[in-house]
């Protein structure tokens, strides 16, 4: 009788590094100037809408303020604003 050992371990695939979601979301909400909400990771929080972005950073555009250049490394979170 010829004793088998474990069956080998299946091993799942890694993730992908990038799903293209969230340049789809960001897509979205500049396309249709949708006012935002950007939570920075120093504690401020400001408001407009995306007017461009990139692999590194968001531009926000802002009615009777400067528009922003934000490096997405400095953003908690962006949410659609309740404005």
């Amino acid at each position: 009788m010829v004793f088998q050992g474990p069956p080998p371990k299946k091993t799942k695939a890694a993730p992908p590094e990038e799903t293209q979601q969230e340049a789809a979301y960001l897509k979205q909400l500049g396309e249709n100037q949708k006012p935002v909400e950007i939570k920075l990771v120093h504690g401020e929080t400001v408001h407009g809408w995306i007017e461009y972005y990139d692999r590194c950073m968001v531009r926000l555009t802002r009615d009777n303020a400067p528009n922003l250049f934000i490096f997405k490394h400095e953003i908690v979170y962006i949410a659609e604003s309740r404005q």
